[in-house]
Order: structure tokens, then C-alpha cells, then sequence
């Protein structure tokens, strides 16, 4: 029994030590084969600039010119390339629909209208699938615009443009999973979106019409006045007593309060103001705001774009400033306003 215990033990323990060794040897070979995978797809986008022919500007103008929308088809993996192009094409104004091109040959075909340009993604431009597609395309007026590797395909002979996605060989060592090819599709048809945006004039302002919900089209849209009025507005007049202050800070949440003359902003105190003064007095009983608060504070006008008042909270290492609406004041924008939009 007790040589059977440990046998069990240095059995386990032999196991352990072969594993750990198979891990070390694993995490060498992991990262040389990543690395292999990505130099292989970076010389394939690299070589693809060179495959760029009159055909690509052709298309271009096709598109643009186009009264109707751009249908992009595949099947399998291209599939899914198609739908992002897709929704890349929607979000920089070009207006196009993703078509799979197996439900088009049952049922789907009525997707394609009068005046739309059709983009067929194949590696190969020989699957049944594209095959049986094609005449079904090709008996309407529609512009046919063809994505493939193999320009000697059933795809690109039909086809009235060639956007030629040739590579070498896959980065999958047998060959066979779509990988470079797909990189390929993928760069092609950003190209092709680029090319559009600049053709079509879009802009940052035009962009976050179609991002609202977004960070990034919430950068060139949010204003301060948006994340103002969600605030509470902290104020106290100049000769407020220290305790008044300290209560509208806690009591507005801010760290901040703005100190008037009036209706006319004239300091600002924050927890820093709060925090020296009781470092400078003994007795507070009798200071008001004015003693303590920061002349000139900075303020910015309220119709400022967000990204904007960041950019301003940075460069002068502050965490909140105060919004005027023309002269007056209308509330506080805290930096964490802007963390909680997702902007910072």
C-alpha cells in the first residue's frame, strides 16, 4: 500500500513536470506562429496597392453616381466581410444592404432595386452559390462590381468592374481557412468606403448624425449645455458665510460652488479652497465666500462642444468649470460628467 501511495505521487508528480514543460514550450511556439500569422497578412495588404487598377476608380464612380444603394454579397466567410463593409459604408454615407448570397437565389433576389450597384465578395469568384447568383444579376441593368482573388474566375468574367483581393497563400498553415484573403476583402473594402467619404465631402458633423449614441460621435456632437443641465447649480453670493458654502458644496455634489455679486460671477470656491482655508485659520466663524474663493475663475460658454471643455480642464489641471450662457452663469461641468459619457 504504501509503495503503491508513492508511486501514485511521483507518477503525479512526473505529470506536472511534463506539463509545465509542454506550456513553456507551447508559450514559445504560440508566439511565433501569431507572429507568423500577422507578417504573412501584413505582406499580403502591403502587396495589395500594386493589384489597384483602373477598375478600382471605376467602381468608385459607379457607386457615386449610383441613384441607388450598394448591395454587397458572399458567401461564408466573405459573408461576413460583406456585412461589415456594410455597416462601414452606412456609417461614412454611403447607403448600402447586405445580401447573402444563398438567401438571394431563394428568395432574397427583390433586395437588389432599379439603380443599385451589386458587389459580389468571392476568394475563389467559382463558388455554386455565385455561380447560380450571377445571371440572376446580370439579367437586370444593375452594375456588377466583383471582390475576388482569382480574376480569371466565373465571378470577375461577368463582372463590369474587378477589384482584385489576390494573395499568396492563406496564413493558416494548410491553406484552407480564409484568413489573408479575408484581411484583404476586409482592406479593399475600406478603400472603398475612404474613397466615397472624401468623394462625397463627409464630415465630422455628418459623421456623428450617424453615431449619436456612441463616444466617438458623441466627441463631435455633446455640448456643455448637455451635460449643464443635468447638474445641479451651485451658488452662493459674496458675503455668505463659510458655513453656508461648505453646506451648498456637499449639498450640490459638485466639490464646487460659484460665488456672485448679484447675478455677476465673480469667484469660484472648491473642496481645495475649503481645505486651505482651515489650514490658514484657527477660527472660521465670520470668513464669508469672498475671503476664500478664487478670483477670476475659468468659465466657458455653455454652446461648447464637450471634447472641448476637456481639452480646457487638461491643459489648466482642473476638474470642473463654470458654464455661461452669454453673462450669466447657467451651472458647473465636472470632469466626471464627461468620464460618465464615455468621452474622456
Amino acid at each position: 500500500m504504501f509503495n503503491f501511495v508513492i508511486l501514485k505521487i511521483t507518477h503525479s508528480f512526473r505529470i506536472t513536470i511534463h506539463n509545465l514543460n509542454n506550456r513553456l514550450i507551447a508559450t514559445h511556439t504560440i508566439i511565433d506562429l501569431a507572429k507568423k500569422t500577422i507578417e504573412t497578412e501584413r505582406d499580403a495588404i502591403a502587396h495589395l496597392s500594386a493589384l489597384l487598377t483602373d477598375d478600382f476608380a471605376l467602381a468608385v464612380n459607379c457607386i457615386n453616381e449610383a441613384k441607388g444603394r450598394v448591395i454587397i454579397s458572399g458567401i461564408g466567410k466573405s459573408a461576413i466581410v460583406a456585412t461589415k463593409i456594410v455597416a462601414t459604408m452606412n456609417s461614412t454615407g454611403t447607403p448600402a444592404i447586405f445580401m447573402h448570397a444563398g438567401d438571394a437565389i431563394h428568395g432574397d433576389l427583390g433586395t437588389i432595386q432599379e439603380n443599385d450597384v451589386v458587389i459580389c465578395i468571392s476568394n475563389s469568384g467559382n463558388t455554386p452559390e455565385i455561380k447560380m447568383l450571377v445571371p440572376l444579376i446580370k439579367r437586370g441593368t444593375n452594375k456588377l462590381i466583383a471582390m475576388t482573388g482569382n480574376t480569371d474566375s466565373f465571378l470577375a468574367k461577368q463582372a463590369d468592374f474587378i477589384l482584385n483581393t489576390y494573395v499568396e497563400r492563406e496564413a493558416c498553415p494548410n491553406g484552407l481557412a480564409p484568413t489573408t484573403s479575408t484581411t484583404a476583402q476586409l482592406v479593399m473594402g475600406d478603400a472603398l468606403a475612404i474613397v466615397l467619404l472624401e468623394m462625397k465631402g463627409f464630415t465630422s458633423t455628418d459623421f456623428a448624425k450617424y453615431h449619436p449614441g456612441g463616444s466617438l460621435g458623441k466627441r463631435l456632437y455633446l455640448r456643455v449645455a448637455d451635460l449643464v443641465e443635468k447638474n445641479q447649480v451651485p451658488q452662493v453670493q459674496k458675503n455668505a458665510e463659510v458655513k453656508e458654502v461648505i453646506v451648498e458644496i456637499s449639498k450640490k455634489m459638485l466639490g464646487v460652488t460659484a460665488v456672485l455679486d448679484g447675478e455677476k460671477v465673480v469667484g469660484i470656491v472648491t473642496d481645495g479652497d475649503i481645505r486651505r482655508m482651515l489650514n490658514k485659520h484657527d477660527v472660521i466663524k465670520g470668513l464669508t465666500a469672498e475671503e476664500i474663493m478664487t478670483r477670476n475663475p475659468k468659465t466657458i460658454p455653455a454652446d461648447t462642444l464637450a471634447i472641448k471643455a476637456l481639452e480646457f480642464m487638461q491643459k489648466n489641471g482642473i476638474s470642473q468649470l463654470l458654464a455661461m450662457k452669454n453673462e450669466t452663469y447657467v451651472g458647473v461641468i465636472h470632469l466626471h460628467n464627461l468620464i460618465n459619457e464615455g468621452i474622456l
